[in-house]
């Protein structure tokens, strides 16, 4: 029985990766930042197999923790990076547990003899942190994918700019060091949709679909989503799951980076979808996943499927 580390595996992405590997007879170490918080963990407890379950200790900041986590693993996803869009003080809510990090998990990682693959959940913010709206010199009607310059704008959202800097690093590291014994391979999902594994109300996933199901904007940032009617490239929380586990597995992928999206929709079409009503528009497809479908086989849902998961 194989093992496979997952960084913030209790999350809403990071849970459905946990059931993935758990189903598919691993035995799975997930990190929790609080351990003592066990509500935000309980839920994956109840998964199938989960007597091959085990919850550690670990902030990303602290190398020590880092190792003990890491070792024994065949495999490492990391997706232990904060979401969040309402943000007091980016450089310690953000950059600081994104960046800092990422850099100590590259560090720590070079260092276990066991890991032959490390998954990174980056974000479509690693290629455009504009998002969702169109990176500078692109329109609405078309469309972008892995060969097109990665943009990003000091203006975009403090997330945004963490998760490219991020992304950043770890290719410059993939540079600095072409002889490592494990390959590195990145997925950059768009806007993941889907039914939460818990009842955790912490999740900027789930709250941004309750946002557009109830048509609520508690900030400037979601209030512009609603005025401008912009258009949300979606893809469902069990293909990042799928894709994560996938490209854990196959060999060759070094390096790579795959953006994982199904459709683009406007916030509208997103309401009525989430309040089962007539849609108004058509889907678009920004973001394209050619290469995702190629190299990791998956067959992407439409948004409807993890948008009325949800709603229901």
């Amino acid at each position: 029985m194989k093992t496979v580390g997952i960084i913030g595996g209790s999350g809403f992405i990071g849970s459905h990766i946990t059931k993935k590997y758990l189903q598919e007879g691993f035995k799975v170490k997930v990190s929790a930042t609080d351990i003592s918080k066990t509500e935000k963990y309980q839920h994956l407890k109840n998964l199938p197999n989960a007597e091959n379950l085990e919850i550690l200790p670990l902030k990303v900041e602290n190398k020590n923790q880092l190792t003990e986590f890491i070792k024994d693993c065949s495999i490492v996803v990391h997706g232990g990076t904060p979401f969040q869009l309402d943000v007091k003080d980016p450089k310690t809510e953000l950059f600081d547990p994104t960046i800092k990090g990422t850099e100590n998990f590259l560090e720590v990682i070079t260092e276990i003899p066991d890991v032959e693959k490390v998954v990174f959940i980056a974000s479509v913010a690693a290629y455009n942190t504009n998002f969702p709206m169109p990176p500078g010199g692109k329109q609405p009607n078309e469309n972008m994918d892995e060969t097109d310059e990665p943009f990003m704008s000091e203006e975009s959202h403090p997330y945004a700019q963490a998760k490219f800097i991020a992304n950043q690093t770890v290719e410059k590291f993939i540079k600095e060091h072409p002889n490592t014994n494990f390959e590195i391979t990145s997925v950059s999902p768009v806007a993941v949709m889907g039914k939460s594994l818990s009842n955790r109300e912490d999740s900027t996933s789930s709250g941004l679909q309750f946002l557009f199901k109830n048509k609520i904007a508690p900030n400037p940032f979601v209030q512009m989503l609603f005025d401008t009617d912009a258009e949300f490239a979606i893809v469902d929380v069990k293909d990042v799951a799928n894709g994560v586990y996938n490209a854990s597995l196959k060999s060759g992928l070094h390096g790579k980076n795959y953006l994982l999206s199904s459709e683009s929709w406007k916030v509208s079409d997103i309401s009525k979808m989430l309040n089962n009503e007539k849609i108004n528009g058509n889907a678009h497809v920004f973001y394209k996943n050619n290469s995702a479908k190629q190299d990791l086989g998956i067959v992407f849902n439409p948004a409807i499927v993890p948008l009325k998961e949800f709603s229901n």
